[in-house]
């Protein structure tokens, strides 16, 4: 009889990345539809420009290391749509590919490539873009608007203004921001979809949720001009870094308990970003900063192995 002695796993699954991120691109489907909808030929443009940059890039870089081809993952694409859906309908199209390419080269491949980047690398991009163009980064425009006369978005509105937009305009998609970030309705539905396939963790999502309701609610049992909880969870990127953001399975820790740990820290930071800061938004740096405390929270909570 011969006897074969590896490491496990000893039975693999059929599937790989390549089809996890098949998954997410269809989870991603209703929030790209929505924003084609709602922004027309900005949207497609933009969308095709930030996967260029980032999908060139990501071979280029592997070519330069003389290293096998990992187009056929789909990461990049993936990265490459998640950052077109974070960035302003009228962004020139230079921007939202020097977007892409920050996004790989900087977000991803100096850590080593996929599975070892520290940081979500749509949202590095976008902090790049942040940084070097805010302008750029925070002009706006209305949905089916084919001028470029500039408009507040409603965390805008809400945080220089004190005016609440109606939260049917918020649930629809009817009303400025980023390309992804205006249908919470389509965000609902393709993170539905991630969920149910298990393709997406419910404990970060869960936290991130209790996280921004409990501390909004406080804020606004105190001061009602503080925003209810539906008005933060449908307005600026709140439902997009709940269902796609804070679900990245290597951005963020691998326990359950860690999971849900980093999805609730995540929500604290978003209210007090946007109630505290100069900025309305807080999605992006919220995530950004849990990224860090990421291997802390493996560390802490690492499970207990059987038997001890």
């Amino acid at each position: 009889m011969k006897l074969i002695v590896e490491v496990s796993p000893h039975k693999k699954a059929d599937y790989g990345i390549p089809w996890l991120m098949k998954e997410v691109l269809i989870g991603l489907a209703p929030v790209i539809l929505a924003s084609i909808i709602f922004f027309r030929i900005r949207a497609v443009f933009l969308i095709i420009s930030c996967l260029l940059g980032a999908v060139i890039s990501e071979e280029v870089w592997m070519r330069l290391r003389k290293k096998p081809s990992s187009l056929r993952d789909y990461s990049a694409v993936i990265t490459g749509i998640l950052l077109a859906l974070v960035l302003p309908p009228k962004l020139p199209l230079w921007v939202g590919f020097l977007g892409g390419v920050i996004s790989i080269i900087l977000g991803k491949q100096v850590f080593g490539g996929l599975g070892q980047n520290i940081f979500n690398p749509a949202l590095v991009g976008r902090a790049f873009l942040m940084a070097a163009f805010p302008v750029m980064l925070t002009s706006w425009v209305e949905p089916f608007s084919l001028d470029a006369v500039t408009k507040a978005t409603p965390l805008a509105l809400w945080k220089f203004s004190k005016e609440f937009t109606p939260l049917k305009d918020l649930f629809l998609g009817n009303v400025a921001g980023s390309l992804g970030e205006t249908s919470s309705l389509a965000i609902i539905l393709g993170g539905g979809y991630l969920i149910m396939r298990k393709i997406a963790d419910w404990r970060a999502p869960l936290g991130m949720f209790l996280g921004m309701s409990i501390l909004s609610g406080i804020f606004y049992l105190v001061n009602p001009l503080g925003g209810s909880i539906l008005f933060h969870l449908f307005s600026g990127g709140a439902l997009l870094g709940m269902f796609f953001m804070v679900t990245d399975p290597v951005t963020t820790p691998v326990s359950k308990l860690g999971r849900f740990l980093f999805g609730l820290f995540c929500g604290f930071l978003v209210i007090i970003l946007r109630k505290f800061s100069g900025l309305p938004e807080g999605v992006m740096y919220s995530i950004l900063i849990m990224n860090g405390f990421t291997p802390l929270i493996n560390r802490l909570t690492k499970p207990r192995p059987l038997g001890r």
